[in-house]
């Protein structure tokens, strides 16, 4: 027996119409001896936000302001990861560097001018994340002096694959701590001044 169907109406799409953007939920409030996937986003459940290096900065800045990030994957035109470009790339002392070696103007700064570098960033293993507590993710991001871990599967032969990614300012704010600054020690004495005040 042949089932019949009806077409549903459809409606003319309305100027300015938006998206809808997959959202991760975080805990609000986690403790150091908590489990560390519970402070990572999880780049199956959220879009990363990405630049291509030769995206003006002003631009790039402008993104992240746009999205309320700190951080941008950057992508060579193979959808690979070349670098990351993070709020202090952009307002710290990188671009006054490159303006004062290279010349030019503000508006001349690319991203791949200040951005890291693939060659600069290490990544953490998701298989040694699932065992991982937050504290022993602050005390990575503490060693290795960065804001931001990569997180990374690795297939057979080797090739890694961005799955997430921590943010010492995320984890700060679930801890409690009162997050005045971007810079990497300030936000470390916050989160362990929040620590203390239990």
């Amino acid at each position: 027996m042949i089932k019949e169907y009806k077409e549903l109406q459809s409606f003319p799409l309305k100027t300015g119409s938006s998206f809808v953007r997959p959202v991760q939920t975080f805990p609000e409030r986690i403790k150091l001896t908590d489990e560390a996937v519970v402070a990572m986003t999880d780049l199956n459940k959220v879009s990363v936000i990405s630049v291509r290096a030769k995206t003006s900065m002003d631009r790039a800045n402008a993104k992240m302001i746009r999205y309320g990030v700190r951080m941008l994957m950057v992508l060579d035109d193979n959808e690979q990861v070349v670098g990351l470009l993070t709020a202090s790339d952009v307002l710290g002392e990188k671009p006054m560097r490159f303006l004062q070696n290279m010349g030019g103007t503000h508006a001349d700064i690319m991203v791949r001018d200040i951005m890291s570098t693939q060659r600069e960033l290490y990544a953490l293993k998701l298989e040694d994340v699932n065992h991982a507590k937050i504290g022993d993710i602050v005390a990575s991001l503490k060693k290795s002096n960065r804001q931001h871990a990569l997180v990374v599967t690795e297939s057979v032969d080797g090739r890694q694959t961005v799955c997430g990614l921590f943010s010492i300012t995320q984890i700060a704010r679930q801890l409690g701590a009162q997050v005045q600054s971007f810079e990497l020690a300030r936000t470390l004495a916050e989160i362990e001044a929040a620590i203390a005040l239990g």
